[in-house]
């Protein structure tokens, strides 16, 4: 009875050892798939929130670009030394240096000489990329001119790549580009 026992025990514990396999299989199972899940949620959600960021930037960069392009356009030769220095608050580091140095030196005085009267108006965007914290912009302008030698309305049109970035809350011009 001894050696019965002692074959039943063996075989109970095979047992015991095959149903503690299979509960460690099956937890490692449930494991693997909850990770899974995780992970696919994880980047759904950060897709998901990417693609609001980036159609955020659409709708908020048209206006800064159109808002701050025709101000850097517009002027009066009477009033641009003042005009024009005010569209460089929304210019990022070098290109608002290079935008204030180009008023200094050529813009404003020859706006004075000739008598100037600038005004730009857009006549259509176009979002050409967007992502949270960069974008490009296409705008169409229309420039009307007069000046002490033309004082008819001369009408230009021009196209030109406006590039933004986000700085603390605000999309700020980076590049004027004619196209």
């Amino acid at each position: 009875m001894n050696a019965a026992s002692s074959s039943d025990s063996v075989r109970g514990g095979g047992r015991v050892i095959a149903g503690r396999r299979r509960v460690v299989v099956v937890a490692s199972a449930v494991a693997l798939v909850v990770v899974a899940l995780a992970a696919i949620c994880g980047v759904t959600g950060y897709t998901y929130w990417n693609d609001r960021k980036s159609e955020q930037a659409r709708t908020q960069v048209v206006p800064a670009a159109q808002r701050t392009v025709e101000a850097m356009f517009t002027y009066n030769f009477k009033t641009v030394d003042a005009e024009l220095p005010k569209a460089a608050d929304n210019l990022t580091g070098s290109f608002r240096d290079d935008y204030l140095k180009l008023i200094r030196e050529a813009i404003a005085p020859g706006a004075k000489d000739k008598e100037l009267n600038v005004q730009a108006t857009t006549q259509a965007t176009g979002v050409v990329s967007a992502e949270s914290a960069h974008a490009v912009v296409l705008l169409y302008l229309n420039q009307v001119t007069t000046s002490k030698d033309a004082p008819q309305a001369n009408i230009s049109t021009s196209r030109v790549k406006v590039s933004l970035d986000k700085d603390g809350g605000h999309w700020l011009v980076s590049a004027v580009t004619p196209i």
